[in-house]
């Protein structure tokens, strides 16, 4: 299928040929029929991918803010590739669409194959032919509601957000300042509600629009035509509320609102524009500023927007889908029209060319749409089909021959996120000797992405295809923690050599899942992305270090920070908690110093707290204690131990510097460049296993040791005692 993208590094916007999206639970498959193109949100970004790299960063303060602290944690060089990884790769542009039900997915019963749908979401509502839309981004489109109009459902919604916001009464009186998109759909909203509307543009052909479509006047907020009107409408005592719906570096709308609002007037905030606010004139007037979030009740909230957890109306009652719904009922019953701001309709395949006349000025618009071509003209195209367990023979067990020097090891990785992008696909595209074969992502840019970055030879969206495969040596699961056990499970069943990153299971159901696979298939060819045992600079000082012949200590602390709000990480519900996914990293590392597996678990934590303390017991009386904590100083090392034992202690600094202090000491260079956690050393390691079919990286006995360990975590925590890993014949 065809998907429009933009490069925000270059600036370059294309139509992009890309897998179709799987249908995945919880949402609808959809045939995009019009999509909007946001002359605001939209201009915007492609304008700031034009520009250079410093104004990029003018532009985006808040974007150099969170370089400059990974900058703090991970170093200049591992920085510089993920931003670099990040500005360089196709991102989607659109987020309001109108289109065809293609597929259902399970747990779906509100609406069927067929039927005519009006969708939103940045991530969910591209221009794109096809996309997977969840529960609560789309609703059904009215009977007699033409599609190109449905269309506007999005941009719709977030102009409703915004009047909701202010809070309009009937007899009212409103001054919206920018005519734009949204605000030509604000002067109708509030004019629907009984409210007389005072609208301010430079542009006097927008002013005119605003005028046919309800506005009492309009007029240049420079012009004393706009205060006249004000004057008149409120006998002199100003309006009750100011929409800000402008955009720019301005600070006159802001300014103009404090001027023309009454005693304890509402200002609301829709657009993105300068917010210099005047104390005095505030402060004199008590003037009540407010913003609006996008959508409403539900934008950027995983459980509502990804897993369909929709809010009670009788606690919300307009949320982001009754919003659109509500938006699109309206303009079905005539209250608010949105066809004379249709100013241009442009067949898809014209894409990059509508957008450099829009950016160009050669295209003035207040709306412009994408028609898609009709279904019947691409009914060859295949969809991919549902996750399904393929049928592999179990009988034999699975051989991994040594393959010859000129016989490359070809791989398929499931999932092309960050950390796959930025911490393992760098080492493997330039290692000899390998070959990216295929790429599977669910989402179709970010495989087309993978697959011209890192020179995939194919990028799809059916994993069974890849699963299938014989040519396919070993298969890297890289995706959200709550598929790696089902993933894993039906890779190894299909014989595949397996590298899965952390965490291998979230439960212990799904642990012994994937060792029922290894049983019935007999093949245990598997790897967990436990790194940081194959860091140089820790190999080097356990070395150093030596034998034991005592029982040792360790001490871990883990300052792992605060994560940014919408994290998928935040989705414990589905995703596990956040040291469930990441914290067999440090368990590993501490049985692996201490050349032994933990026959016990103790953790603690405040209540309501997520820093947690796990106090791990080994066979020969060693302990380790790992800190895992995230309301740490956010400048001070991510991850530092020390080990004591046997009159010995080795100390590590976050991979940057490592010393071993006893009969002799030791201590490491500090690394010029950026720190090594063993990411390259550990996909050397699996490289050669699965080349010379020698044994794998880490016995599968300390991978279910780790895992049970970490599972075991939160079993403390619920219990409030210590757990037993209790080994089974």
């Amino acid at each position: 299928m065809k998907q429009v993208v933009q490069n925000y590094k270059s600036g370059e916007l294309a139509v992009l040929d890309v897998p179709v999206p799987g249908c995945k639970p919880g949402g609808v498959l959809v045939r995009s029929a019009y999509s909007l193109i946001s002359t605001g949100t939209e201009l915007m970004k492609v304008s700031e991918a034009g520009m250079s790299m410093l104004g990029k960063a003018r532009s985006r303060p808040d974007q150099v803010a969170k370089v400059m602290q990974s900058v703090a944690t991970n170093g200049v060089p591992a920085t510089y590739r993920k931003v670099m990884g990040k500005l360089d790769s196709y991102t989607p542009l659109g987020y309001s669409l109108c289109g065809v039900v293609e597929q259902v997915g399970a747990g779906i019963d509100d609406v069927k194959v067929g039927d005519l749908v009006a969708c939103a979401g940045n991530e969910h509502a591209l221009h794109a032919e096809l996309n997977w839309v969840p529960k609560n981004l789309y609703a059904p489109v009215p009977e007699g509601l033409a599609p190109q109009h449905a269309a506007f459902g999005t941009v719709g919604s977030i102009a409703m957000q915004g009047v909701r916001q202010g809070e309009p009464q009937l007899g009212e009186v409103a001054l919206v300042i920018g005519l734009g998109l949204i605000g030509q759909l604000v002067v109708q909203l509030l004019t629907a509600a009984g409210v007389r509307v005072v609208g301010a543009d430079p542009d006097p052909t927008r002013c005119e629009l605003a005028e046919r479509l309800g506005a009492a006047a309009c007029g240049d907020p420079a012009s004393p035509a706009v205060e006249a009107a004000v004057a008149e409408l409120t006998d002199g005592h100003g309006v009750d509320q100011v929409f800000l719906a402008a955009g720019g570096g301005s600070n006159q709308p802001v300014e103009l609102a404090a001027r023309l609002a009454r005693d304890r007037g509402r200002v609301v905030d829709i657009g993105k524009c300068r917010l210099d606010l005047p104390w005095n004139a505030y402060y004199e007037k008590e003037l009540d500023v407010r913003f609006s979030r996008s959508y409403g009740p539900g934008r950027y909230d995983p459980s509502y927007e990804l897993e369909g957890r929709d809010y009670p109306i009788g606690y919300v009652r307009w949320t982001e889908r009754r919003n659109l719904a509500c938006f699109l009922d309206l303009v079905a019953r005539g209250r608010v029209d949105v066809d004379p701001l249709v100013s241009h309709i442009a067949d898809f395949d014209d894409a990059v060319e509508t957008y450099q006349r829009l950016k160009d000025g050669e295209l003035k618009a207040v709306a412009v749409l994408f028609r898609y071509p009709e279904q019947e003209e691409e009914a060859g195209e295949t969809q991919a089909p549902a996750v399904a367990v393929p049928a592999v023979p179990r009988t034999a067990k699975v051989s991994t021959p040594a393959r010859s020097a000129k016989t490359p090891v070809r791989l398929a990785f499931v999932g092309a996120g960050n950390y796959a992008t930025s911490m393992l696909l760098p080492h493997l595209a330039q290692r000899e000797g390998v070959e990216l074969s295929t790429v599977v992502t669910t989402t179709a840019l970010s495989g087309a992405n993978a697959q011209r970055k890192f020179g995939f030879a194919q990028a799809t969206t059916d994993l069974d295809a890849v699963l299938g495969d014989k040519s396919v040596d070993a298969v890297f699961v890289v995706t959200r923690h709550s598929s790696h056990a089902e993933l894993t499970r039906q890779a190894l069943l299909a014989g595949k050599t397996v590298f899965v990153e952390k965490p291998l299971a979230l439960t212990e159901d799904e642990l012994a899942g994937v060792l029922a696979a290894v049983e019935e298939s007999g093949n245990d060819r598997l790897q967990v992305g436990f790194n940081r045992r194959f860091a140089p600079l820790l190999q080097e000082a356990k070395e150093r270090f030596g034998a034991r012949t005592g029982p040792a200590s360790l001490r871990y602390l883990v300052n792992a920070g605060k994560l940014q709000h919408g994290s998928w990480y935040l989705q414990q519900g589905a995703e596990g908690s956040r040291f469930a996914g990441e914290g067999g990293h440090f368990i590993d590392t501490a049985s692996w110093l201490l050349d032994a597996d933990p026959v016990s678990v103790y953790a603690t934590a405040a209540p309501g707290n997520e820093d947690l303390q796990v106090v791990l017991r080994y066979p020969d009386g060693s302990t380790a204690t790992i800190s895992y904590v995230t309301t740490g100083a956010s400048g001070f090392p991510k991850e530092t131990l020390d080990l004591v034992g046997d009159g010995k202690v080795l100390k590590l600094d976050d991979f940057v510097r490592a010393s071993v202090h006893g009969r002799k000491k030791w201590v490491s260079s500090r690394l010029p460049k950026a720190r090594d956690k063993g990411q390259n050393a550990e996909l050397a390691a699996f490289i050669k296993a699965v080349r010379t079919g020698g044994p794998m990286p880490v016995p599968l006995e300390s991978l279910v040791a780790t895992t049970a360990a970490t599972l075991a975590v939160g079993t403390g925590l619920a219990g409030g005692a210590p757990v037993t890993l209790a080994r089974t014949p």
